[in-house]
């Protein structure tokens, strides 16, 4: 680990997103910034989520899951929902709204831009994580603005990564 500079690593580009799911009828997300289109024909999806996540549980086994993109001006407070509770404790869809799409899917609208709604293709097993492939099957526009980056999170709005967070190593630079 002595080669590596984790600010080599934080000069990488990347946004701030609500990942959700449901499966028999229990909902949950969780904040992640590890997400990339790759493909575009047809549309598909990576999503980087933690073993040990509920999230993580409940996205195996529905095969689905929906993405919000946050905008720039969105509380550190409700980032803190959906970054740093539980799902198995705590109902973060009662601290927030939040429609049905069109998959069934639960989409968080709060402090959102756009929405993703995805069907798993492939899962990839990545040392403490879990790699998510999967195809759009729905998207949509909810508003103009400005998405929140990873790094304006840390460096505008000072906040941290969770202890599970690929980008958890970020936090020593605080």
């Amino acid at each position: 680990m002595n080669s590596i500079d984790p600010r080599a690593l934080f000069s990488l580009s990347y946004g701030v997103y609500i990942l959700s799911t449901e499966f028999e009828g229990k909902k949950n997300g969780q904040i992640i910034n590890a997400l990339i289109q790759v493909t575009s024909d047809p549309i598909c999806i990576a999503a980087c989520l933690h073993k040990d996540n509920y999230t993580t549980e409940l996205v195996e086994k529905s095969r689905r899951f929906s993405v919000s993109v946050l905008e720039e001006s969105v509380p550190l407070k409700f980032i803190g929902i959906f970054g740093f509770h539980c799902g198995r404790d705590f109902d973060k869809f009662n601290a927030c709204s939040y429609i049905t799409g069109s998959t069934g899917l639960p989409v968080v609208t709060d402090f959102t831009l756009a929405s993703v709604e995805a069907k798993v293709l492939s899962v990839i097993d990545v040392y403490t994580h879990k790699l998510f492939i999967a195809q759009v099957e729905a998207a949509k526009a909810l508003k103009e603005g400005k998405p929140l980056l990873y790094a304006d999170y840390h460096s505008i709005k000072k906040g941290k990564s969770p202890e599970k967070a690929p980008s958890s190593i970020f936090n020593v630079l605080k």
